[in-house]
Order: C-alpha cells, then structure tokens, then sequence
C-alpha cells in the first residue's frame, strides 16, 4: 500500500512541483515587495522561470493524455 501512495506522490511532483515553486515565490514577492529589492527581483526572476517550466510541463501531459 506505501509503495501506490508513494507512486502517486510521485507523479503528483512529477507534474505540479514547478507549479508549485512559482506560486510560493510569486506569494512571497507580493509579500516582500518594496523592503528588499534585491529578494523581490531573485524570486520574480524564480517566478518566471519556474512559471515556464510548469507550463510546459502541463502543456506535456494534457498532451500525453489527448
């Protein structure tokens, strides 16, 4: 039974965890904006690429699933 939870979390990072990583640095900028310029720039530039590599990823499996 570990072993399919397992499976499943795995696919589940597999396909979301870019997503995932986006949406906290796109919350975190929100947050942190106009305190400290130089941690609001690193994590939008973190919020674009790993924005671009979750869309893709999706992209990919409504692909695969089509």
């Amino acid at each position: 039974m570990s072993n399919k939870n397992n499976s499943k979390l795995e696919k589940w990072r597999k396909n979301y965890a870019a997503l995932v990583v986006a949406i906290s640095c796109l919350c975190s900028v929100v947050v942190s904006w106009g305190e400290n310029w130089f941690m609001s720039a690193l994590l939008s530039v973190g919020v674009i690429i790993c924005g671009t590599i979750g869309f893709f990823d999706l992209k990919r499996i409504f692909k695969k699933d089509i």
